[in-house]
């Protein structure tokens, strides 16, 4: 399994550079993530919203939120998050929060 290496700590990862283990995520890390695969130099706190968003509906039922309940729950509409996250809720919001890959439609 591929890894990175953030400052002294390695974090495994997959093929399309998702952490694999949800509690290896720090603030830190989502820094670092953004900057190398999103091309953000500065997260805001409406990026942080939805990053905490993701993780906390990952911890409680294990999945990332279908894109309609992010946005409803965030207050964010579609085009916003993608102005947030350039690659998209999936891909951009969910590798930012930590989580795997998700399987069907976030």
């Amino acid at each position: 399994m591929p890894t990175i290496q953030f400052g002294d700590v390695q974090v495994e990862v997959d093929e399309d550079g998702f952490v694999q283990d949800p509690k290896q995520w720090t603030e830190d890390l989502a820094r670092y993530l953004a900057k190398q695969e999103e091309g953000l130099d500065n997260l805001t706190e409406d990026h942080w919203k939805v990053i905490h968003y993701l993780r906390d509906y990952y911890q409680q039922f294990g999945i990332a939120p279908m894109i309609r309940k992010l946005c409803k729950d965030t207050g964010f509409d579609l085009k916003y998050i993608y102005e947030l996250f350039p690659s998209g809720p999936a891909k951009g919001a969910c590798k930012l929060a930590g989580l795997p890959k998700p399987t069907g439609c976030v």
